[in-house]
């Protein structure tokens, strides 16, 4: 536990920067037009592939008792797969919704 919070208080700068991208995150995407959505969501899959090669580069690198970057790696590599399949499943159904139905 005293090694969590040691950790803890030697990055408190990134999880305050990430806790504010988080937010402006969430306001920069709801004022979004529902017309920019689909190639917004072809760049959010790119950005997603990123986040996961950063994320498999960070368990590559950390030492087997460094418990909080392979925690943070494992939980990157979930996200970005879920974030990436999620956005092109998304991105697939808006585009068939362009598409002309067949009579």
């Amino acid at each position: 536990m005293e090694q969590f919070i040691t950790e803890f208080n030697q990055n408190l700068f990134f999880i305050y920067l990430i806790i504010f991208t988080i937010i402006l995150g969430f306001e920069v995407i709801s004022k979004v037009p529902t017309i920019l959505h689909t190639p917004l969501m072809s760049g959010a899959n790119a950005i997603s592939g990123v986040v996961l090669i950063g994320a498999i580069l960070l368990i590559r690198t950390a030492e087997s008792d460094e418990y909080l970057r392979l925690t943070l790696g494992f939980l990157g590599i979930i996200l970005g797969t879920i974030n990436i399949v999620g956005g092109f499943k998304v991105t697939d159904r808006m585009l068939d919704m362009f598409k002309k139905k067949a009579k």
